[in-house]
């Protein structure tokens, strides 16, 4: 496959998992306003895949390509995703969500939140304090560490994975999924 013309190349997976039993009302409910979205063909957006991660606990998501981060970017800060991800952490609405974001020019990302079990880089890799706001995280420029953002229980800690070292002092706030301080 030739990728030489996506330089700027995203691919995000996201999901929702179900916690409680009012959660499958929240999942249910943002089929149709996902589908409505993707079929709009936001600026960027190149495929738009569903993906069922299990039945028991309810867990799905999706994995989507984009042109570029600010593509990506645009979109997560205009409605409707705006409002959904406002709502959500008002109200999760018996669900975990998390995503995990990876780039073509090098660098990861990812939130987690209220995800009860360690998923993805959590299986891992140690949180640690975010110095950014949960929402349009972006990659700094030049910075090769994987910064992700873990909102468990509406706290957000981030997660480095692999890269540089952290620039600024990033320090564990509080012990990470599986109970350690890192």
């Amino acid at each position: 496959m030739d990728l030489s013309q996506y330089p700027k190349l995203v691919v995000i997976y996201l999901g929702m998992r179900v916690n409680r039993l009012t959660g499958l009302k929240t999942l249910l409910g943002f089929g149709p306003g996902i589908s409505a979205s993707v079929e709009a063909q936001p600026d960027g957006l190149l495929l738009h895949e569903t993906i069922m991660f299990s039945m028991f606990p309810p867990h799905v998501g999706m994995r989507q390509y984009w042109r570029d981060m600010e593509s990506l970017l645009a979109w997560s800060r205009s409605e409707p995703h705006r409002e959904w991800w406002k709502a959500f952490l008002r109200n999760s609405g018996g669900t975990g969500f998390w995503h995990e974001t990876y780039l073509m020019q090098g660098g990861m990302e990812a939130i987690y939140d209220d995800v009860p079990e360690p998923i993805g880089f959590l299986r891992f890799a140690p949180a640690m304090q975010a110095r950014e706001r949960c929402s349009g995280q972006r990659v700094a420029p030049g910075r090769r560490a994987m910064q992700g953002l873990s909102c468990r229980n509406r706290s957000c800690t981030a997660k480095r994975v692999s890269g540089a070292p952290p620039s600024g002092g990033d320090q564990v706030t509080r012990p990470d999924v599986h109970g350690r301080r890192g």
